[in-house]
């Protein structure tokens, strides 16, 4: 099928902004349209079947490796694609939003590869979005440019509600992947390179294959070779950690390989199993890579990639160096040692979210890899990696202590009040926070609730304390407004999935004043 054969149902219910014709042509949102009535069903099952499952989980039923599977992953001679052009060497990679100052901070600091984070770094306001992609086109197409440039669409789980199809909220994702692989597929390809992506929060190997899917179709449409395509799968679900195998094999002939997920893969935890003690986590700054059932991931990872010939990037550091001396040098410490432990470890790469941590990270990787790009052929044949592995959070288990409660507090009551101000991304207390922190932030403080190790008196009291600090520091907060979110994601009885949905539609969407 051809774009000219496509009839344009997709409507745009936001007020016209700068620019925003250059990227909501008819031919793009036609493009939009076509993969919404491909995939939007089978997006919807999904989002269904990851209810059921939670449900199984949370009634006792047993979490492990696929009997379904165990072929796929007995099969020792099948491998994923060859690294694309622009994809070889990936020590350094450096998120953020799509905007231009990232795009140049990435560019000036040397590293290898930028991932513009339209997920987690980005408050998806409409102006946010189509700012983002315009940033895309405005830098897409230059010939060997570096870094080398991967796009994060969207979670699954979240609509655009700005764009109609068939009566129904565009998939936000699709229109993420969409818009830019409509604008800048081409551009990439002829500046020698190709469209990239991370793929975040998948649960299972049923959700890389629709990705799979889409990618086959959205190259058929725009007539680019199929495996052009190039997708890192994020593991940042507990469920998805027993398929890494899977995942990589749906994904083969697109996939780039897989990145180990820290805050998100906490929060995925808790929220699966944040009913049972023997999985109450401790302070976040306290459960670190080392963990056991975070080294048994990790460890996983690599072996599982390198395997099939495919690289393992390891986990963000978010620190994000002030004006202090003292506390520069011990951040960038910290990210050395989480870096030369990953290098060591057989990591072909990490992230970071601050420029001056480049030279930290390459330094890293340097001593291990040296002029190679990867080290794709150690295979990791040594490690051994169980269920109970994975699941084993008793060991580093126990109580939060008053510091961690209220920093969680903190965290979450200052990132939703600069989400809902149109901000992403922020730096708090010499750390970079996203979307992802602010998740296991609020789901500790309920987890913690939950079990009664900490007391719901003494939340409100921290949460009042800690909204008129932020009333104080910033009077044009949203602060009113980010308490009440805080209540209904943290204290609520039950755990809310994620916090964006809800306030997303709450105040983010600005629909144009006629419809």
């Amino acid at each position: 099928m051809t774009l000219s054969a496509l009839d344009s149902r997709v409507r745009v219910l936001a007020a016209p902004g700068e620019r925003h014709d250059e990227i909501l042509t008819p031919a793009a949102l036609d493009f939009v349209g076509r993969l919404a009535e491909a995939f939007g069903e089978r997006r919807s099952d999904l989002l269904t079947e990851r209810r059921r499952q939670a449900v199984r989980l949370a009634a006792g039923s047993p979490l492990d490796f696929p009997l379904a599977t165990a072929a796929i992953r007995a099969d020792a001679t099948w491998r994923v694609a060859p690294p694309a052009p622009g994809l070889a060497d990936r020590r350094v990679e450096i998120t953020g939003p799509p905007t231009p100052a990232t795009a140049g901070q990435a560019a000036a600091c040397g590293a290898d590869v930028w991932m513009a984070d339209f997920e987690d770094a980005t408050a998806p306001t409409w102006q946010n979005i189509v700012a983002g992609q315009l940033c895309l086109r405005d830098v897409t197409g230059r010939a060997g440019r570096r870094p080398t440039l991967m796009v994060r669409p969207r979670g699954r789980h979240l609509d655009e509600e700005h764009l109609r199809w068939a009566g129904r909220p565009v998939p936000a994702a699709l229109v993420d992947f969409g818009l830019y692989f409509f604008h800048c597929a081409h551009r990439q390809i002829e500046a020698g390179q190709g469209p990239y992506f991370y793929l975040p929060k998948l649960e299972n190997r049923y959700e890389a294959r629709l990705w799979n899917d889409v990618f086959v179709l959205a190259q058929d449409l725009l007539g680019i070779p199929r495996g052009t395509v190039r997708a890192t799968a994020l593991i940042e679900t507990i469920t998805a950690a027993f398929e890494m195998d899977e995942i990589l094999h749906e994904l083969r002939e697109h996939s780039a390989g897989l990145n180990a997920g820290r805050w998100d893969y906490l929060f995925s935890l808790i929220k699966t199993f944040g009913h049972r003690t023997d999985f109450l986590l401790p302070d976040r700054e306290g459960i670190t890579m080392t963990a056991p059932f975070m080294r048994a991931c990790t460890e996983l990872l690599v072996r599982t990639c390198h395997r099939r010939g495919a690289h393992a990037i390891g986990a963000m550091s978010a620190e994000a160096p002030g004006p202090q001396a003292a506390a520069r040098q011990a951040g960038q410490a910290a990210v050395r040692r989480d870096k030369e432990r990953e290098a060591e470890d057989g990591f072909d790469g990490s992230w970071i979210a601050h420029p001056d941590l480049a030279p930290v990270c390459r330094a890293a990787f340097d001593a291990v890899l040296g002029d190679a790009p990867h080290q794709l052929a150690r295979t990791r044949q040594d490690v051994e990696v169980t269920a109970r592995d994975l699941l084993s959070v008793r060991r580093i288990g126990g109580r939060p202590t008053p510091q961690g409660v209220r920093g969680d507090i903190a965290v979450a009551l200052r990132y939703y009040a600069a989400w809902i101000g149109g901000r992403g991304s922020v730096v708090l207390d010499g750390l970079t926070e996203d979307a992802a922190t602010a998740e296991i932030a609020r789901t500790q403080v309920w987890q913690w609730l939950r079990h009664r190790v900490v007391d719901r008196a003494e939340v409100l009291r921290l949460l009042d304390a800690e909204a008129a600090a932020l009333r104080a520091e910033d009077p044009g907060a949203a602060v009113d407004e980010a308490r009440a979110l805080f209540e209904r994601t943290a204290l609520a009885v039950e755990l809310p999935l994620f916090f964006t949905p809800d306030a997303y539609r709450a105040h983010l969407v600005r629909p144009a004043a006629d419809d």
